[in-house]
Order: structure tokens, then sequence, then C-alpha cells
């Protein structure tokens, strides 16, 4: 069982647009699954789940529509913080610090992860306002700030320095709808993820989709760098 997954929740637009829908009608979609994978999730095993909800590149979209995600996004953290409280998870938001996120969804994210802080279920993060890029630039700067000489500069203590420092790395990526790129994704903590781009375009995603990619998984071999693994003697 991945330790760590993250998913890009991709194909809300073309969802929609298969419909003759505005792409507003697949943000909506969408709400159903994330409910859905959360409790897959948690109900499978999974100790930490991100979810990729809006990126820093999300603000060239057109203002409507980035206007209408900041709604949405309050009236669904809003609306499921019992749940989420009730089921023992712990929720986190990577990202959220641009000033053209509104001051009330601001505050319901704060006060989200204020309330469910001492969960110790599943870790929920929400990538929200996130840059893969971004965060090791700061992560470099914090480094800067803090006078650290370079030659003394390691791969943990980098990762020290990165946001939610204690997030472990990403086992399995799931990006749906069937594009293959990164999308500045969490970019340190994918470096050795599994990726898995299942071709079901997010708002149709469900638990049986979910538990298909963690049974992909499972067949992976995770060689990190080195050699397949030996039997016998004989190489595999």
């Amino acid at each position: 069982m991945p330790r760590h997954v993250a998913c890009v929740m991709d194909g809300n637009g073309r969802w929609a647009q298969q419909r003759s829908l505005p792409r507003t009608a697949g943000h909506r979609a969408a709400e159903t699954t994330v409910v859905d994978i959360i409790e897959a999730a948690r109900a499978a095993g999974v100790q930490w789940l991100s979810l990729y909800a809006f990126s820093t590149e999300n603000w060239s979209r057109p203002g409507p529509e980035v206007d209408y995600l900041m709604r949405l996004v309050r009236r669904v953290v809003r609306k499921h913080a019992p749940l989420l409280l009730a089921r023992g998870i712990r929720c986190r938001f990577l990202g959220a610090s641009d000033p053209r996120i509104p001051r009330h969804l601001a505050q319901d994210f704060e006060d989200l992860a204020t309330l469910t802080a001492e969960n110790r279920g599943m870790t929920l993060t929400v990538a929200f306002d996130h840059g893969g890029r971004r965060d090791i630039v700061e992560a470099a700067r914090s480094l800067i700030r803090a006078g650290t000489p370079a030659d003394e500069v390691t791969e943990q203590l980098f990762a020290d320095h990165l946001p939610f420092p204690d997030t472990p790395d990403v086992d399995l990526a799931i990006r749906t709808s069937g594009e293959q790129r990164i999308s500045n994704f969490m970019l340190w903590q994918v470096a050795y993820a599994e990726w898995v781009f299942p071709e079901v375009l997010w708002p149709d995603f469900r638990a049986p989709d979910f538990l298909a990619c963690l049974h992909t998984y499972r067949g992976r071999d995770r060689r990190f760098g080195g050699v397949p693994t030996q039997t016998n003697g004989d190489t595999r």
C-alpha cells in the first residue's frame, strides 16, 4: 500500500464540454469525486493524500472562472469540515499565500487546518495556489537567509526548508483524463513516484478507479535507481 498518494484532478473542463455545459459545471461535478476519493483512500489505509486543486498558473484562467472556483472551494470546505473532523482526517493547505485569494477563503483554510490539527488519521493536503518550482525557490531563499554555507546543504536539509517538511515523498501519483504531465506539482516530493494516468475524467473518477490505481502500484517494481531484484541468482 502506498503511504502517500497524490492526485492531479484533471478533466473538469473537458467533462463539461462533452456535455455542452459551461466549464464551471465540471468544477461543480468534481466535488462528488473529491469526497469519494478521500473516503476511498482513508478506507484503503492510505496515510497521506494530496490533491492538486489550484496551481500558481491557474490564475491566468478567465476571471469569471477563477472567481467561481474561489466561491466553490469555500462552499466545499465549509460543507465538508464536519465530515473531515469526524473521520479523523488532518487537513492542510499547500500554497494558499497569494493576496488574490479572497480573505474569507483564506480564513476558512486556516480554520479547517486548526480544527483538524489534532487528528491522527489520514493527512489530507490540498494544494491550492501551489507551484512546485516556487516551493523549491522558497526553500533556497530560506537556506540563504539562515546563512547556511553551500557545502553544508544536503538533500535532507533542503527538504527541511520546504513547506510541511514532515510530508513523506509521494509513492503514487495519479493524473486523470489521460494527460501525462507533472504540471509543476510537488516537484521535489514526486522525484521517485510511480505515475498512473487513467483515461477517465476527474468528475467520473470513483473509488473503484482509485483502487485500480492502487492495484497497479502494487504491481510495480520500485528500484529507486537500483537494479532489479534477484531470485535464485537470476535477475528479473
